[in-house]
């Protein structure tokens, strides 16, 4: 590990020099703060650098952990997070003109236990407009490491580039269709789409509130646990959120995969879809096999079909999110959010229940399939990141193929945990990504099953050269 340049270390890592006191807060803090100013300008990760908040927090944990309180594995960890989650007395922003001044006077859950664990929190993250599909034209576009030409994984996206690129230890996104699985596909790093209700959603701008998950997008799988881990948990302040104790989210990593039941359906997994991921993931099926699993054939319905109605029910409810602007400054929207809440306007009651009752039939198919299973495993997306230009970012919303969301909507439909991991580099170098799917409540297994596969394989340890 001593030979990783410091920025592009896991949290794992980090941690333990800091707990030995071989790497100080502060130092470490300096480092991404410089790595940011010399490098943010051309990759446009952040909507806000909050310098003086880090060093003042990073001087705090270095005080604290010298004078013997050493609070856990996020003490003096330099982190940041998605410009949808509160920060007190920071613009908190959504990606949208509307929210442009928004200076919120309360930190969100989230944030409040993440400095509770002692992190570092350098700042807010670029976002599409209102964490849906496109950018709001006064507002940044992240930028691929990989390739500058190709799509970040839309609305998280700040947060996979910062993290891919070693702006960030580790960060918070959101998914509410596939906001933390493409963005981390995308850009070649790990995210956590937890159990809805897992993680409060208290303090976070709200895209569609019935599909909304927060959960952290790292650079391997264990510290994704840690970062969930910190942040997970019920909060009175939000009544969807889970009374169910937060467990050790790596209480079995490290071990095997004996007795482990992964689900695979090879036509799911890899009909109609990029060629060289669905190898990968055939390769990643066998690796687990490899690991003491058991692999199960498990036939799944149409998916398409099922997220085919996902826009009706997204954007009906992100009506009601902006009801405070919407439509009463409507102009002040970017084209493809517009669209988009101009859209959700138009769906009636009947459509909406049309819509729900089919995500009903989804979650309750997917509840049978998952009766003889632990883990389902599937890509993360269906093609590695393709090519974009600023007409299709900042233009008009235009309706995507079904098959775009097909491993994705499902699982925020039923509200299952999810874990992204790298599982290769196509032709192009272009990073592919898997996918292991869980039961409710099941994030330390999908971490057992996920640094199973990593620790067997090395393409968590590649970084873009940036």
């Amino acid at each position: 590990m001593s030979e990783t340049p410091l920025h592009f270390r896991t949290i794992t890592a980090i941690a333990e020099g800091i707990a030995s006191k071989e790497l100080s807060p502060v130092d470490v803090t300096t480092a991404m703060l410089d790595r940011i100013a010399q490098l943010d300008g051309q990759l446009k990760s952040y909507a806000t650098v909050m310098a003086e908040h880090a060093m003042a927090a990073a001087q705090e944990a270095e005080r604290e952990i010298n004078a013997g309180t050493y609070r856990g594995r996020l003490h003096g960890i330099p982190i940041a997070v998605k410009d949808l989650c509160f920060t007190k007395g920071v613009r908190t922003m959504g990606a949208a003109k509307v929210m442009a001044d928004h200076v919120p006077t309360y930190d969100g859950t989230v944030i409040a236990k993440l400095e509770s664990a002692g992190a570092v929190l350098l700042g807010k993250l670029n976002l599409t407009e209102g964490a849906m599909g496109g950018y709001n034209p006064e507002f940044d576009i992240p930028k691929n490491p990989w390739n500058p030409d190709r799509w970040t994984g839309s609305s998280s996206s700040g947060s996979g580039v910062a993290t891919a690129a070693g702006l960030c230890f580790g960060s918070l996104g959101s998914d509410t269709g596939g906001s933390i699985r493409f963005p981390s596909a995308s850009c070649g790093i790990v995210g956590i789409k937890p159990t809805w209700g897992r993680v409060s959603r208290y303090g976070v701008l709200a895209l569609a509130e019935s599909m909304d998950h927060v959960g952290p997008m790292t650079r391997s799988v264990a510290d994704a646990g840690i970062m969930l881990e910190a942040i997970a948990g019920f909060d009175p302040n939000d009544p969807t959120s889970l009374p169910n104790p937060v467990p050790n989210m790596l209480e079995s990593v490290g071990q095997d995969l004996q007795g482990v039941r992964i689900g695979f359906d090879v036509n799911y997994a890899t009909n109609d879809i990029d060629v060289e991921l669905a190898d990968a993931v055939r390769v990643g099926v066998g690796i687990l096999a490899n690991q003491g699993a058991e692999i199960v054939e498990v036939e799944l319905l149409d998916m398409d079909d099922y997220a085919s109605v996902w826009p009706t029910l997204c954007s009906a409810e992100a009506v009601l999110a902006h009801a405070a602007t919407y439509p009463s400054q409507r102009d002040d929207y970017g084209p493809w959010f517009q669209g988009w809440l101009d859209m959700g306007a138009k769906v009636t009651g009947a459509d909406y229940a049309k819509a729900n009752n089919l995500r009903a039939a989804c979650t309750g198919h997917l509840r049978t399939v998952f009766k003889e299973i632990d883990v389902l495993v599937c890509p993360s997306m269906s093609a590695p990141p393709h090519r974009v230009s600023p007409k299709m970012l900042y233009g008009a919303y235009g309706a995507r193929d079904p098959k775009f969301q097909r491993f994705t909507v499902p699982f925020d439909y039923n509200g299952a945990p999810t874990l992204s991991v790298p599982c290769g580099m196509n032709s192009e170098g272009l990073p592919l990504s898997i996918q292991f799917v869980g039961k409710h409540l099941t994030e330390p297994l999908l971490c057992r099953v996920g640094h199973a596969y990593e620790r067997a394989t090395s393409w968590s340890d590649l970084h873009p050269d940036v």
